[in-house]
């Protein structure tokens, strides 16, 4: 019998060396086995792009006919920006398919698989679904609300302090964890704080690693506070959104955009509505939202139910202080009943640092 799981450990080997690339397009990663032999393999690069199904039956050729192709997401059964890839498979003679899980894209959820069985070959789907969909975890949000998938990250102390009373926060964390966070910031399509980190630090938010990708730049930014000679208005390392309030300041404004900054205007009359900033990035097809805000900005996402995965860093070091900020602050629950529950946590040891993800609960 052939060792599904291990071709497919492959394919999905394949789709995750692609992460940071492909958006808003899905990781995807196929193989193609015919006679006890891999004779193609192939992963989606980018977006517009052929698919990964194509990449490998490309490299198989004729040796494809009758051969049995392993992929992680359903094939695609539209026409898109490129030829659906279950016609391909079709094409090409093979007669069997082993998929992951089904795509949750409503245009092409459980067509694909019709296609290829109408076809006469042989669908064997939920190989490795849990790691799949797991995988694409930002895909499979952005496709069906069309709003980015939400990932909220701090830093702090074990006492939960992103800096001292006096406002020292260099450094919390170990260099270990911080080339850990810019792996982060290549892997997700956009990074967002608030004016007040613009203004304490003059960050760059870029992805100081190698081949690193630097995301698209958002400041939450109600009265446009921000200077006009901060980096993020003038290092062109990458391009910089501010959303700002109702009550703006019109001739700031104009001078921001002179220098190529988009200025959007959001519903809320004196704070920045963060329902229309998700909304708006949804609609810039921007699949992936990295939060490193101060934790105003973290409590108001995390308040309104809008983080979708927490990634902590914890340094073994205690700061105390009442007046330290905290990487979470806002106006908080009145009761421990209504505390956000986190799921599926996972500690992993990065440098002398603790990597804590979790999911919260949804209510």
């Amino acid at each position: 019998m052939p060792n599904h799981e291990f071709y497919m450990d492959l394919a999905l080997n394949n789709a995750r060396s692609m992460r940071g690339q492909t958006y808003p397009n899905p990781l995807v990663g196929s193989v193609i086995v015919n006679n006890g032999r891999i004779i193609g393999v192939g992963a989606h690069l980018k977006a517009g792009e052929p698919h990964a199904e194509i990449h490998a039956l490309r490299m198989a050729g004729e040796a494809a006919k009758g051969g049995t192709i392993y992929v992680t997401l359903e094939p695609c059964s539209h026409h898109g920006r490129t030829g659906p890839c279950a016609e391909a498979i079709i094409n090409a003679g093979l007669k069997k398919a082993v998929v992951a899980t089904l795509d949750p894209n409503p245009v092409v959820s459980g067509n694909g698989v019709k296609m290829l069985e109408d076809a006469g070959i042989e669908v064997v789907v939920g190989i490795r679904e849990e790691e799949s969909r797991k995988m694409n975890e930002v895909f499979n949000k952005f496709i069906v609300d069309q709003r980015p998938f939400v990932i909220l990250k701090a830093a702090s102390t074990l006492d939960g302090k992103i800096a001292t009373h006096q406002l020292d926060s260099k450094w919390i964390t170990s260099e270990e964890a911080r080339y850990d966070v810019h792996k982060l910031r290549s892997e997700n399509q956009a990074i967002l704080v608030g004016v007040g980190t613009v203004i304490e630090d003059d960050p760059e938010l870029t992805a100081r690693i190698p081949n690193g990708r630097n995301p698209l730049r958002i400041v939450l930014d109600s009265k446009l506070r921000i200077p006009l000679e901060a980096k993020l208005v003038t290092d062109s390392l990458a391009d910089t959104w501010i959303f700002t309030a109702q009550q703006v300041d019109v001739n700031k404004k104009r001078q921001l955009e002179e220098r190529g900054i988009r200025v959007f205007e959001t519903s809320g009359e004196t704070k920045v509505d963060i329902q229309d900033v998700l909304r708006i990035l949804g609609e810039h097809s921007v699949s992936s939202l990295f939060i490193e805000g101060g934790g105003t900005v973290n409590a108001s996402f995390l308040e309104q139910g809008l983080i979708d995965k927490v990634v902590l860093y914890f340094a073994p070091k205690l700061v105390g202080g009442k007046n330290a900020p905290t990487f979470l602050e806002g106006s908080g629950f009145d009761l421990m009943k209504d505390a956000i529950d986190l799921e599926e946590g996972e500690f992993t040891k990065v440098g002398k640092d603790f990597k804590f993800t979790a999911y919260p609960v949804r209510r």
